[in-house]
């Protein structure tokens, strides 16, 4: 026999059912955007599709321990103090595929710059802290912010599970930050919207 389920909500959801946010970041008009990207730029010119208005970075094609900058520069993102890691300690595990970014060399701190002014970022973020996601404008004046309010690291007592999608959706976002004191945290799926 099967069973099958559907869930019906007219409200928007929370943290405590992330996995169901995706759906109010447009999916149909995403663009997965790994380091090699010629091909896939070649495939949007040959077949002349409007270039999507979401990006999700595919962090599989970068190597374990790999600084990460300027990789996604032609899509549009430039990272500071970030590396990618395939996570070893099982309180922290990925959400997708094998590579994350984490803070390095600075541990705690990780920002994430904008060529154009995007209008959404999320992450899938585990931490061992307290972690304060906030968005700021091209002058670097705060324009809103998310919190992971305690850790939520695998195998813990934490009512928060691992990889809690945090989103920020407001105009003319320049740049992002993802920090917590004394601490780390670990970003998957990163995205990104116009």
């Amino acid at each position: 026999m099967v069973k099958q389920a559907t869930l019906q909500s007219n409200k928007l959801p929370t943290i405590e059912d992330a996995k169901f946010a995706l759906d109010k970041f447009n999916i149909q008009n995403e663009m997965k955007a790994s380091v090699w990207g010629d091909q896939v730029e070649s495939a949007i010119d040959t077949a002349r599709v409007a270039v999507p208005t979401c990006i999700c970075l595919d962090l599989e094609d970068l190597k374990c321990f790999e600084p990460v900058e300027c990789q996604y520069e032609r899509w549009g993102v430039i990272f500071h103090n970030s590396i990618a890691i395939q996570p070893s300690n099982p309180a922290f595990p990925t959400y997708s595929g094998l590579i994350v970014l984490m803070a390095a060399p600075k541990s705690g701190f990780l920002e994430a710059t904008f060529l154009h002014p995007v209008s959404s970022v999320s992450a899938f973020v585990t931490s061992s802290q307290r972690l304060v996601f906030s968005a700021y404008d091209r002058d670097r004046q705060l324009l809103a912010q998310a919190v992971l309010p305690s850790a939520n690291l695998a195998n813990s007592d934490s009512a928060i599970s691992p990889n809690t999608l945090l989103s920020i959706s407001v105009n003319n976002i320049y740049s992002v930050t993802f920090c917590v004191f004394d601490g780390q945290f670990t970003l998957d799926n990163f995205r990104f919207c116009l």
